[in-house]
């Protein structure tokens, strides 16, 4: 049996912890808590030895940064994600020059972090197993096969093959959550260049000062935490492929950069005098109109041409409703073998539920439906959401606003403008707090966490509101 990874949470609000660590134990990992710096710092020269740490940037006496910078004089392996209310570029390129793995906003979706610490771990895994830096290699490929049998993605295939031995510049265009990344992953593997490095660069993830030194590296001195050279991503990515995501959220003075290397095939790193020459192919991805962004200069036509030579365009899941069955069929038998479960399935009415479903996350949103299906072993939840979020929650809570406004318009007047919005707050909590009981499967407890409220004004509001568990 597989040992199950331990995550350590570092906050100093309660609350978070307790949310944290019933979410991870959810997420089957072990998790232990600390409410301060100098408590973890402790625990790890106690010998403790977490697989992952979740770090609050603001925290009194030893802060995050400060908290990061000794985790990393000792460890300077263990992955780091940083929990902030604070989003400033500052605090985020110090804690990534600090060797933070990644960093995340509060408030945050639950999606968001589980891919977070997804990452974090598979990265560590892979330069755990590799010599050479780690390249995002993302999912085995058979996982993604079955995005292949499709007739929308299969011709693509068919182009990716016809041109399998050229070095021609891609651009996959398509919303988020299509498969961008298959077609990208494809265009390598179909490739002359199979056997060389596949490098990730999420270029929407990281501010500009930080995404110019991912790319193309630096040298010892070049700025406050440089403590040595670090190649960039190109060097990684030298006679293989670089594959560069949400390429659009480039800034113009990157974009110049960009084309420059594209142009000569030569870069300096940053702080550097001497040019560094690569050989690398490029695939770039977006779910921005880079045409539109050409033409309100937003974006730089000769880069566009450049980076346009083969343009894929990928179109989303509702307009290729025939492929969900197969879709649901195979994330059930993926995540059942992940996560150790019997043969979890869906019923027929949420198959028809998701045949009306109009997915604005696309595959990544449908998958994310199926995995915590299987982790529950219950579909009732996402039945709940889609009721609620879908067309039927618009128009409920649609319907229930417009009722309380034609009966003001017909009372003329009779009903006060303080009753009209005192029902239509409490319309508004309603709709709320029924959602939030759904999301924790009407465990009360943590319904008052997520809301901000406490456990007896909670169960008041419920009353209130005529809200009973289904």
């Amino acid at each position: 049996m597989t040992a199950k990874r331990r995550i350590l949470v570092v906050d100093d609000a309660e609350g978070i912890r307790s949310y944290l660590a019933n979410l991870l134990e959810l997420w089957d990992f072990v998790v232990d808590t600390v409410e301060d710096g100098q408590s973890a710092l402790a625990l790890l020269e106690s010998g403790a030895a977490p697989d992952l740490i979740i770090l609050d940037v603001m925290m009194p006496g030893i802060d995050g940064i400060e908290t990061l910078r000794r985790i990393r004089a000792r460890d300077a392996e263990v992955p780091v994600v940083m929990l902030s209310v604070v989003g400033k570029a500052t605090t985020i390129v110090e804690a990534m020059q600090l060797g933070a793995t990644d960093y995340l906003n509060k408030p945050f979706e639950e999606e968001e972090l589980e891919l977070t610490i997804s990452k974090a771990l598979e990265r560590r895994d892979l330069e755990a197993r590799c010599e050479q830096p780690c390249t995002d290699l993302g999912p085995a490929a058979a996982d993604e096969a079955i995005a292949w049998e499709g007739e929308t993605l299969g011709g693509i295939r068919e182009l990716l093959e016809q041109i399998s031995d050229t070095d021609v510049s891609v651009l996959i265009q398509g919303e988020s959550g299509v498969g961008k990344e298959i077609v990208a992953r494809a265009a390598h593997s179909t490739s002359e260049r199979r056997e060389k490095p596949f490098v990730k660069v999420n270029c929407a993830a990281l501010p500009t000062e930080l995404l110019e030194s991912e790319l193309f590296g630096y040298e010892k001195g070049a700025f406050t935490g440089a403590n040595s050279r670090k190649q960039g991503r190109f060097e990684h990515a030298h006679r293989g492929t670089i594959f560069l995501d949400e390429i659009g959220e480039m800034s113009p003075a990157l974009q110049a950069k960009l084309l420059q290397v594209l142009q000569d095939g030569t870069f300096a790193r940053l702080g550097a005098n001497r040019e560094v020459e690569v050989d690398v192919r490029l695939v770039t991805a977006t779910n921005r109109p880079l045409e539109e962004m050409v033409a309100g200069k937003g974006f730089r036509e000769d880069l566009f041409f450049r980076l346009n030579v083969v343009s894929i365009q990928i179109p989303p899941l509702r307009e290729r409703r025939e492929e969900i069955p197969r879709l649901v069929d195979h994330f059930l038998r993926l995540h059942n073998a992940r996560y150790g479960k019997y043969r979890v399935q869906v019923s027929d009415r949420l198959m028809s539920l998701f045949e009306r479903y109009s997915f604005p996350g696309n595959i990544r949103e449908l998958e994310n439906m199926i995995k915590r299906i299987v982790v529950l072993e219950n579909e009732e939840l996402v039945v709940a959401e889609l009721l609620c979020g879908g067309e039927r929650g618009v128009r409920s809570t649609v319907t229930a606003f417009q009722a309380l406004l034609e009966e003001a318009e017909e009372s003329a007047g009779e009903v006060p403008l303080r009753e009209v919005g005192r029902r239509a707050s409490l319309e508004a909590e309603r709709e709320t707090i029924e959602r939030v009981l759904h999301q924790t499967n009407w465990n009360r407890k943590q319904a008052a966490r997520l809301l901000h409220v406490s456990y007896k004004t909670l169960l008041q509001k419920i009353r209130e509101c005529g809200l009973e568990p289904m």
